[in-house]
């Protein structure tokens, strides 16, 4: 077997490598070269002045393991299949920073090399720091900015790693990372869009939701939680409000209009409080945000929304916890082909029911009349009940228990991006039995279930942060052929 050139593999990665045995130190070096880019970029615009796109290049990560270095499979990340030289662009370190860690003190630890930190070859585009630097563009500026800056270059910019389908080429430095810089900072930059808040203020935690009524729960709960004092030192709303208290300066900060899919964020200092994100209706919405929330490398993500029962003993307010999908809802089938199971995490699973058990005070036996464990179908049709004919068969023989519109994309894009994932669903209808979601109806069940719900999801990420996050990251969701870092 021909060994490979790592010194023409070096080359190909970057230039200027120095070794680092401590992550810290590594981590600063490239929040250093980083930032020297950065700024060169932003210098040369403010003096309408171009800068050439070897000037200004994203700084990379890599890790050189010799021929004949000792590799073996550990669980659940840092794996490293074969000696070689692996590399990844990155962006933004200092946002990074504690993922940064958690990758690279295992590859230390494991294989006793040091990390390699260069620059890389990979052109930072201006607009992904342009917004630090100006506001109000004007035509000539845009000119300016075509003609003598690096662009946003699509072809540069794909989820080819994470779906599996770059194939191991020997002349190629190997994957360190799935995201590339350029793909990461398309996705922070969309994220701020679609949200309202930086990047920055996003926690680890994710809960995602479909009704506005979930978010004044949230908003009331996180307000008293940083009232209280503790764990919780921030609570940031869309327009970046921070609350830090009832002396804060924006306490009483109106909210103006909302962006798309605005993002609640209770904060802890070590970034592992929890972000709610009202996404909306529909898997469009769900592909979306979990497309860019995947960069943030987060812990965990939970669906906490409404859902049609399916069974005739299930009552309004009931739970519905998946632990299967029916993915009719196609978004997704081109990245992760409909014939790819989505299995549930173990540990996701058991937390939901622990935390279904201590915030609704049942236990067994009654606990298994307002929880049911089953297959929801996603669907992208909103009006399904007016094509019943069509999907009697289908449903019935999926044994779903549940309909709804967002569950199985997120469950979807968690296997596909390697984030642990889980649905518990409250039933608001059953349109098959005569129940349909009618406004006094549907006013009651709110009232009486929202709270109760969003505690439960609270209280599941609680438990997993207690449990330990190394936990989360299961060997199941990694192909046997994936980057070191998860």
């Amino acid at each position: 077997m021909t060994q490979p050139d790592m010194t023409a593999l070096r080359a190909a990665a970057g230039t200027d490598f120095e070794a680092f045995t401590n992550a810290e130190a590594a981590i600063d070096r490239l929040c250093a070269l980083y930032d020297e880019s950065s700024q060169r970029l932003q210098s040369a615009f403010r003096a309408r002045q171009g800068c050439p796109p070897e000037q200004a290049t994203y700084p990379c990560l890599a890790l050189e393991l010799p021929p004949g270095t000792r590799v073996e499979d550990r669980p659940p990340f840092d794996v490293i299949l074969a000696p070689g030289f692996y590399s990844t662009t990155i962006t933004r370190p200092a946002l990074f920073r504690d993922y940064l860690r958690e990758q690279i003190n295992p590859l230390l630890n494991h294989y006793g090399q040091p990390v390699l930190v260069g620059r890389s070859h990979h052109p930072i585009p201006l607009p992904y720091v342009l917004e630090e630097a100006v506001t109000g563009l004007t035509e000539a500026d845009l000119r300016l900015l075509q003609e003598q800056f690096a662009m946003p270059d699509l072809h540069a910019t794909d989820d080819s790693i994470a779906n599996c389908e770059l194939l191991p080429d020997p002349t190629k430095p190997r994957p360190l990372a799935l995201f590339t810089a350029e793909r990461t900072d398309y996705s922070l930059a969309r994220m701020h869009h679609y949200t309202g808040t930086t990047p920055s203020s996003f926690q680890r935690f994710i809960l995602l939701t479909n009704y506005q009524r979930y978010v004044e729960t949230f908003r009331d709960y996180a307000r008293a939680q940083v009232d209280k004092g503790g764990e919780y030192t921030a609570f940031i709303e869309p327009g970046d409000h921070i609350y830090t208290g009832p002396g804060s300066p924006l306490a009483d900060a109106p909210a103006g209009s909302l962006p798309q899919m605005p993002a609640y964020h209770l904060c802890r200092p070590d970034g592992n409080g929890i972000t709610l994100i009202n996404i909306g209706v529909g898997p469009a919405n769900a592909k979306t945000m979990t497309d860019h929330l995947a960069v943030l490398r987060p812990h965990c993500w939970l669906m906490v929304g409404h859902c049609a029962g399916l069974r005739r003993s299930q009552v309004l307010g009931d739970y519905v916890l998946a632990h299967g999908y029916v993915r009719d809802d196609h978004v997704l089938d081109a990245d992760l082909p409909t014939w790819v199971p989505v299995p549930p995490i173990a540990e996701v699973q058991v937390a939901m029911q622990e935390a279904t058990t201590l915030v609704t005070g049942l236990h067994e036996p009654e606990i298994k009349t307002r929880l049911r464990t089953g297959t929801v179908m996603t669907t992208d049709n909103r009006d399904w009940e007016l094509r019943l004919a069509h999907l009697f068969t289908p449903i019935n023989m999926s044994r779903a228990i549940a309909v709804d519109m967002e569950s199985a994309t997120i469950a979807a894009n968690g296997f596909r991006f390697r984030v642990p994932y889980g649905t518990l669903l409250c039933v608001s209808d059953k349109p098959l039995h005569g129940e349909l979601k009618l406004r006094g109806m549907a006013n009651a069940f709110y009232r009486e279930r929202v709270s109760q719900h969003l505690m439960v999801g609270i209280e599941t990420m609680r438990l997993l942060r207690q449990q330990g996050v190394a936990r989360l990251h299961s060997r199941k969701l990694r192909g046997f052929d994936e980057p070191p870092f998860r």
